[in-house]
């Protein structure tokens, strides 16, 4: 968990439009429109929500990516892990033992037991592991339920059918002739 980049961000809201989409299946490019972000950057991280469990996905005209466990059964911390894989946050160089003072031969005082930094960056990060694991999807989508108005949730669902009906219409029509 070195950095976590914008992979978990967008994973995240990608996620909370799931739990928003009920049983509708969204696709790839969907959960990349909502966000205003690029299709092929939003398929680089769905499969590994789907290797984790976090969603599954379907195929076929009404495929897409569903929630693989319900929202209260997936934490942050599950999401970042995911996504970033369980990197530590902070990666030891063991500088100490390289103090030019020594001429290369650390006395066993310098370099014995944890590095004082290292265990301060430990404690930080089983801090923040602790946090994102106390936190749901569940949790933060009661959040922004409370805090949009209930017409947005009206123009979501318009717009996810839409899509639906646009999806069946596409792949359900005979090829058109062409003109001449």
């Amino acid at each position: 968990m070195a950095h976590l980049t914008t992979s978990v961000e967008y994973g995240i809201h990608g996620l909370l439009w799931l739990v928003g989409s009920g049983d509708t299946a969204l696709s790839s490019r969907d959960l990349a429109e909502l966000q205003g972000i690029s299709p092929s950057f939003m398929a680089k991280i769905l499969p590994k929500l789907e290797k984790a469990g976090i969603v599954m996905a379907s195929e076929g005209v009404r495929g897409g990516y569903r929630l693989g466990r319900a929202p209260e059964e997936i934490s942050f911390l599950d999401i970042v892990d995911a996504i970033e894989g369980d990197k530590p946050l902070f990666d030891c160089q063991e500088v100490r033992g390289r103090c030019a003072i020594f001429g290369g031969n650390p006395p066993e005082w310098a370099t014995n037991g944890v590095c004082a930094v290292h265990a301060v960056m430990i404690q930080a990060e089983k801090a923040m592991r602790e946090s994102l694991a106390s936190q749901t999807l569940a949790d933060v989508a009661s959040r922004f339920d409370r805090k949009a108005p209930g017409e947005f949730f009206g123009d979501v669902r318009s717009w996810i059918d839409g899509r639906m009906s646009d999806r069946t219409v596409r792949r359900g029509s005979p090829p058109r002739e062409p003109p001449g």
